[in-house]
């Protein structure tokens, strides 16, 4: 009888998929630990891990590897805790963790229920931080002049670029080519302001942003706001450019405290921030331009 892990890779039974190969699986785990606890398997039913053969198990850990990459990226944690338990499922398997304590690893903690929106949005915004197969990029001597010549242009950098905090870093990578869709389309561009010391009032924000004083200031929720664009599909049916808005979404939610919509401004094209407190004390997050006529 095929496993329960063969059922999902041949499309008999569902799973919250967070990235795939031709060889390799990866989907959440939905008896977690903690949220983000995600598992990977060969597609090929080997019950005992160490029975595959080298080239599989080392090809296994490489996947693995880039998908931790994407938990850590979507889930707030310290680091991707690794284990191979073998007792559950005859079917080799990797359990990929969040951890911010070593507890967060213990079997024998009592497993969370998630639900499944919870599910579907965590699916989603790791899937978008899965970085692309390295191993299909394999290097040349164009592609190491190329690293050369993007370590030149780094090290020419502004040296602000250095220190800027790791929410705006963040940011940067979330919203790089993503762009809001009204009656016309403008880009989404990450954004650090000071935060005032009290409540962040419409004078507060006008300040801040650098907004002309009396300014019309209207807010929206950020969810709301992104509606459109978070949907399944997205509003060009891409699912892949959905799951960047999500993932982009869930960090805001997640990262930042107070995150609203900002739409400051009269016209047929507003000025929009989204905003948010970080821990060091800024405004931050994303700007763009609402256009209705």
């Amino acid at each position: 009888m095929p496993s329960i892990f063969s059922r999902i890779v041949s499309g008999e039974l569902p799973a919250y998929k967070v990235a795939e190969d031709e060889h390799h699986l990866a989907f959440l785990d939905i008896t977690p630990l903690v949220e983000g606890h995600t598992l990977v398997i060969p597609k090929r039913e080997v019950d005992y891990i160490f029975d595959l053969p080298a080239a599989e198990l080392a090809a296994l850990h490489l996947f693995a590897q880039r998908v931790a990459k994407g938990v850590l990226a979507a889930v707030p944690c310290k680091r991707i805790g690794v284990a191979v338990i073998g007792l559950e499922v005859p079917h080799a398997h990797i359990h990929l963790i969040p951890m911010n304590k070593v507890a967060d690893m213990n079997f024998a903690n009592p497993k969370i229920k998630v639900a499944e929106d919870r599910m579907k949005e965590l699916a989603a915004a790791i899937s978008a931080q899965v970085p692309a197969d390295a191993t299909s990029r394999a290097a040349t001597p164009d592609s190491k002049a190329a690293k050369g010549a993007r370590e030149t242009e780094e090290a020419n950098e502004p040296a602000a670029s250095s220190t800027a905090d790791t929410a705006t870093d963040q940011l940067q990578q979330l919203t790089k080519g993503l762009v809001y869709m009204s009656e016309s389309d403008a880009a989404l561009e990450p954004v650090s302001y000071s935060a005032p010391d009290g409540a962040l009032t419409d004078a507060a924000l006008l300040k801040a942003v650098g907004a002309a004083a009396g300014s019309k200031v209207e807010t929206q929720e950020l969810t709301l706001f992104l509606r459109n664009h978070t949907a399944d599909d997205g509003v060009l049916g891409d699912p892949a450019l959905a799951n960047r808005f999500k993932a982009l979404q869930m960090y805001l939610k997640q990262e930042l405290q107070d995150v609203k919509v900002y739409r400051v401004g009269t016209g047929p094209q507003v000025q929009v921030y989204a905003l948010g407190r970080t821990g060091s004390g800024k405004l931050a997050g994303f700007k763009t331009v609402l256009t209705e006529t």
